[in-house]
C-alpha cells in the first residue's frame, strides 16, 4: 500500500508541471479555428524588422534602404528592408498565415482595416529604445507606441471595445530593439559611458524597453517575442573600427561593444522572466539572436554559407564600410554574386537566408539555444 501512494505521488508531480504548462498557454487542437481567425503581428523595432517605414520620414541614406541592390533576391526591386530580401518578421508572418506586416506610414494603411486586423509594422531602422539615439533621423520606440495607439484607436473604433481587446489580446508582439542604443556609441564616437557606468546605461535601455511593453500589455497585448542582441562588436561595420581586425578575438571589439550587448541580454532575459510573474497572462518568446549569429559566422559552411566574416555588398576589409548601393557618403561599393552564401548582407544586416534560417528557428525551436521558454508557433496558437 506505502509503494503505491508512493506511486500514485510520483505521478502526480509528474502530471502536474505538465497540467499547469496547459493552462499557462492553452494551444488549439488540430483543426480547430479559434474564434475571431488568425492572430495579428504586430512589429517594433530597427533595420531587422522595418519593413519601409524610413521611405516616409525625412531621413538620410544612412538610414534608408529604397535603393538597389537592396532587395535583390526576392522582391526584385528595393522595399525599404535592409537586406537583400525578407526579413525574420516577413517569414513569421508567412509560418503564421498572416500577410506580409505593411509599414505603418505607408499611405493609405490608416484606411485598410484588413491590415490593421492582420498586424503593422513600426520598425525603424536606426531606432533605439532610448529617444535620444540617432534623434530626428528615426523613428523612436517611443514614437512607435504612439503609432500603436493610432491602430489600437482605430480597432475600437471598427470593431467595438470588446471584439478589438480580443483582437489585441491575442495578436504577437515582436521586438528587436537596443542595438542602435548601443553601436551608435561607437558610430558616432560618443562619449556617453564617460558619464555612464555600462550597466547603468544598459539599465536605461531596459527600463525604456519595459515601459513600452507594459504599455502594450496595459492596452491589451499578451503574446511578446523578442530578438536579443547580437556579437555587436563583430559586426562587420564595427569590427572595422577595431586597431586589430585580424588579432584577439578575430578583430572584434569584444571589451567594448560586445560587453555592453552580453550585459543588455542577461538583463533583458531577467526582465522578462520577472514580467511573466508579475504580469497575469504575460507570454513570451526570447530568440537568441547573439549565439545564432555568432555560429554561422564562426562555422559558416555548417549552415550552408561560404562567408561568415565579410559581407556580400560593401567596401574595404570585411567590406565593412556602410556603403552599399553607393548613396551613402562613402560611395564605392561591391557586390558579391550570390548573397544565399553570406550571413552579412551589408555591414551590419544580414541576408534573406541568414534571416530565413533565424526565423526558422523561433518558430518552431531548435537546438538548445533557440528559443525560450516558447516558441512563436506555440504563442501563434495560445488560446486565452
Amino acid at each position: 500500500m506505502a509503494k503505491l501512494n508512493s506511486f500514485i505521488l510520483t505521478l502526480w508531480f509528474l502530471i502536474l508541471p505538465i497540467s499547469c504548462s496547459l493552462r499557462e498557454c492553452r494551444r488549439r487542437q488540430p483543426g480547430q479555428v479559434e474564434e475571431g481567425g488568425s492572430a495579428a503581428l504586430y512589429v517594433f523595432g530597427d533595420s531587422f524588422l522595418d519593413s519601409g517605414n524610413n521611405d516616409y520620414i525625412n531621413t538620410t541614406a544612412l538610414y534608408l534602404a529604397n535603393f538597389w541592390p537592396y532587395g535583390e533576391t526576392f522582391f526584385h526591386f528595393p522595399t525599404g528592408r535592409f537586406s537583400d530580401g525578407r526579413l525574420m518578421s516577413d517569414f513569421i508572418a508567412e509560418y503564421a498565415k498572416l500577410p506580409l506586416t505593411r509599414p505603418f506610414l505607408q499611405p493609405g494603411i490608416e484606411k485598410d482595416y484588413y491590415y490593421y486586423k492582420n498586424g503593422v509594422n513600426f520598425a525603424s531602422a536606426g531606432a533605439g529604445a532610448l529617444v535620444g539615439t540617432f534623434q530626428g533621423l528615426v523613428i523612436s520606440l517611443s514614437e512607435q507606441l504612439n503609432f500603436y495607439r493610432t491602430v489600437v484607436g482605430g480597432l475600437r473604433q471598427k470593431l467595438g471595445d470588446v471584439e478589438s481587446k480580443k483582437t489585441l489580446s491575442k495578436a504577437v508582439y515582436l521586438f528587436s530593439i537596443g542595438t542602435n542604443d548601443y553601436t551608435s556609441i561607437f558610430l558616432q564616437n560618443s562619449n556617453i559611458l564617460s558619464h555612464y557606468s555600462k550597466s547603468t546605461y544598459v539599465g536605461m535601455v531596459i527600463g525604456n524597453l519595459t515601459i513600452a511593453i507594459k504599455e502594450v500589455y496595459g492596452r491589451g497585448g499578451r503574446k511578446f517575442g523578442f530578438l536579443n542582441l547580437g556579437p555587436l562588436g563583430c559586426l562587420p561595420a564595427i569590427r572595422i573600427l577595431g586597431p586589430d581586425h585580424q588579432g584577439i578575438n578575430g578583430g572584434c571589439l569584444e571589451e567594448e561593444a560586445s560587453t555592453l550587448a552580453k550585459l543588455h541580454n542577461e538583463a533583458l532575459s531577467i526582465m522578462l522572466s520577472e514580467l511573466e510573474s508579475q504580469l497575469k497572462d504575460f507570454r513570451y518568446s526570447l530568440y537568441d539572436f547573439h549565439t545564432n549569429l555568432r555560429e554561422r559566422m564562426d562555422h559558416p559552411s555548417k549552415y550552408g554559407f561560404k562567408e561568415g566574416m565579410t559581407a556580400c555588398c560593401g567596401t574595404g576589409e570585411f567590406r565593412g564600410e556602410f556603403s552599399c548601393g553607393g548613396r551613402r557618403p562613402v560611395k564605392e561599393f561591391e557586390l558579391c554574386d550570390n548573397p544565399a552564401e553570406y550571413v552579412f548582407w551589408d555591414s551590419i544586416h544580414l541576408t534573406e537566408e541568414a534571416y530565413q534560417q533565424m526565423a526558422a528557428q523561433m518558430w518552431a525551436g531548435g537546438g538548445p539555444h533557440a528559443v525560450k521558454p516558447y516558441n512563436l508557433k506555440t504563442l501563434f496558437e495560445c488560446l486565452h
